[in-house]
């Protein structure tokens, strides 16, 4: 059996942002009772055992943790190669010396675009010069950067602006990710598909800058599934190289699961190499027993495990079935239908967004 390579520590669903595609649960009011500190380097102590060798520290915002410091240097002290995944918000100098002392070894930034007025519109806060403050405190400090940019319908037309600004940052590695439709994106999807022509025009620029970066910047574009050909592999593969931890401490393959149908695995509850290896959640769709036709008979279910399972459950309400985006699936009328209302002639490009919010009165846990 695979072991894991990486562990996505999703340190808290807490964030300043509101942005509407965030890939936090919709029902935020029902995840309230973070992990605590001991809880975390239990976990990453297990995680470490089973072959992960890559420690992602993600949210929500994981600056928010006040313990962040204490987990990278427990990180640090098992082995780890840790990134810190954050839209920066909070990134002082003095927590980011004590982070760097700590042993953190890489920062991804979000930025959701080129300049201040777009950023901060789609972040639901005006946010855009306290990320270029921190990138520049970051390659101060030495730290590798990488500056990730979610694509979408409000900002794919602007990548050139993008991408200078990442190289004007001094971006290390650039992660252009296509928006993918499941929770708040999934209720924007509407205002966030993207037409063929914005895609045609990315995948130009994409193209110029991949030549004119070589050699000292790696540039990393991941195509919007609903216009691929054929699904991507979940993750490499359900339960195979991957697996994510949540603010609550549920084991899942990938960070969107949580949205399945399907029995928990708790750490709180369960060692997590019982988890890894024998529970229901990692089971289930595991290699390709559990499929049905046409992945079944196809000569690519080894290759792209049947798609993605967040996305099959999205669409259709059936975990199970082929990845509506796969052309042979049955299904991909779906996907189909909302390609075609993203291409409409005249449709704004710029269309309302309903903002992901923490309710007021919301109680948290705060460790």
């Amino acid at each position: 059996m695979d072991r894991p390579f990486g562990l996505l520590a999703e340190l808290t669903y807490r964030c300043p942002l509101a942005c509407a595609y965030c890939s936090n649960p919709v029902n935020l009011a029902e995840h309230t009772d973070e992990l605590g500190t001991d809880e975390w380097l239990r976990v990453f102590a297990e995680a470490h055992r089973l072959g992960a060798l890559q420690l992602h520290l993600s949210g929500g915002e994981p600056l928010l943790r006040r313990d962040l410091v204490e987990l990278v240097r427990g990180a640090q002290d098992l082995g780890y190669y840790t990134n810190l995944i954050t839209s920066a918000i909070g990134l002082s100098r003095d927590r980011a010396l004590r982070l760097r002392d700590a042993g953190l070894a890489h920062v991804q930034i979000s930025i959701q675009a080129d300049e201040a007025a777009v950023s901060d519109r789609i972040a639901g806060i005006p946010s855009f010069q306290r990320k270029v403050e921190a990138a520049r405190l970051v390659k101060e400090l030495d730290w590798p950067l990488t500056v990730n940019v979610v694509l979408h319908r409000q900002n794919i037309d602007r990548i050139g602006p993008i991408l200078e600004r990442a190289e004007e940052l001094g971006a290390d590695r650039i992660e252009l990710a296509n928006t993918q439709y499941y929770g708040w994106a999934w209720r924007n999807r509407a205002s966030l598909l993207p037409s063929r022509a914005q895609l045609e025009h990315a995948e130009a620029v994409v193209r110029a800058a991949r030549d004119r970066l070589a050699g000292h910047t790696d540039l990393i574009y991941i195509l919007p599934d609903y216009y691929g050909e054929y699904p991507k592999p979940c993750m490499g593969g359900w339960g195979k190289r991957q697996l994510a931890i949540t603010p609550g401490g549920d084991a899942l393959p990938c960070l969107a699961a949580h949205e399945l149908p399907l029995d928990k695995a708790n750490v709180r509850e369960h060692p997590l190499d019982w988890i890894w290896s024998e529970s229901p959640v990692f089971q289930r769709f595991r290699g390709t027993d559990w499929m049905g036709d046409p992945c079944r008979s196809c000569s690519r279910r080894e290759v792209d495990f049947g798609g993605c399972r967040c996305q099959a459950f999205q669409l259709t309400g059936d975990a199970t079935r082929t990845d509506p985006v796969c052309h042979l699936s049955p299904d991909h009328d779906l996907v189909q239908a909302a390609v075609r209302a993203a291409n409409e002639p005249g449709r704004p490009l710029a269309e309302a967004l309903t903002p992901r919010v923490n309710r007021p009165g919301e109680p948290h846990r705060t460790p």
